[in-house]
């Protein structure tokens, strides 16, 4: 299953780093979060990765680029006709597509734009920004059990109210009303870590101004297409610097709870 993931936006609520680099790009540990991101999906076994590119998309493309330069030892010699050797050559066994989305595109643009990447298949969806314990394997399973009315599994996560508030059904877990950054605290809020069925094309325009969580979202959840997984376990996003360094704080001490490879 491949999986997409949103590393486009402007990061502004973290400009103090994103001025110098795109969000995504954001060291934690000395690895960008979308590393982290990355190995969170590559531990349950899935390694086939579309990543949606705008701002400073370029820094994402060189990093991966020079991705095996970053986790080897080299020799330069510049005795014998300015040669390299590479030792110990140690990568992920990642497949990354890297497609530009566009500087201005809104959420929905951009993964409508990589719809010929995807093809019909099943996929994940995340957000270049936030890691977690989450069991994935566990999440695939719970969309496959709705498969005949899933069009998206979104994990619900319960940390506060500045995120997109939902509205779940006890029983089934469907999401009867899906609203966009609400103000309310201490309800179900989209956590990312989605599982997502080919037909969310059709709900998506190759318009910058197409927003994913807004009319997409809304219309699939009247429609009784959307529903949750209920991730109890941690979840962070990194939104703000303070975020950064509370990710950073829990990395450095050896317990980082998303740690799961």
């Amino acid at each position: 299953m491949k999986i997409v993931i949103l590393a486009g936006g402007l990061g502004t609520r973290i400009s103090e780093e994103s001025a110098l680099r795109p969000k995504p790009m954001i060291e934690i540990g000395g690895k960008p979060i979308l590393w982290h991101i990355m190995k969170i999906y590559s531990h349950y076994g899935f390694h086939e990765f579309i990543i949606c590119l705008g701002y400073k998309g370029y820094m994402i493309k060189e990093y991966f680029a020079d991705y095996y330069l970053h986790t080897s030892d080299v020799t330069f010699d510049f005795t014998q006709g300015n040669s390299m050797t590479v030792h110990n050559n140690v990568s992920e066994p990642w497949k990354v597509t890297l497609v530009d989305t566009g500087l201005n595109a809104q959420t929905g643009c951009r993964i409508k734009r990589i719809q010929k990447y995807v093809g019909d298949e099943t996929f994940m969806l995340t957000y270049g920004d936030g890691v977690s314990d989450i069991d994935l394997h566990a999440l695939v399973r719970t969309h496959n059990a709705k498969q005949d009315r899933a069009l998206v599994t979104m994990t619900a996560i319960q940390p506060g109210g500045r995120f997109g508030v939902l509205d779940i059904e006890s029983s089934t877990n469907e999401i009867s009303r899906f609203v966009e950054k609400a103000k309310e605290d201490g309800g179900w809020i989209n956590g990312g870590f989605m599982v997502v069925e080919p037909a969310v094309f059709d709900y998506l325009q190759d318009e910058e101004r197409c927003i994913f969580e807004t009319e997409p979202l809304e219309t699939i959840a009247k429609n009784g297409g959307l529903h949750a997984y209920k991730h109890a376990g941690f979840w962070q996003c990194m939104d703000t610097q303070r975020d950064k360094g509370k990710l950073e704080t829990l990395w450095e001490s050896g317990d980082a709870p998303w740690k799961l490879w």
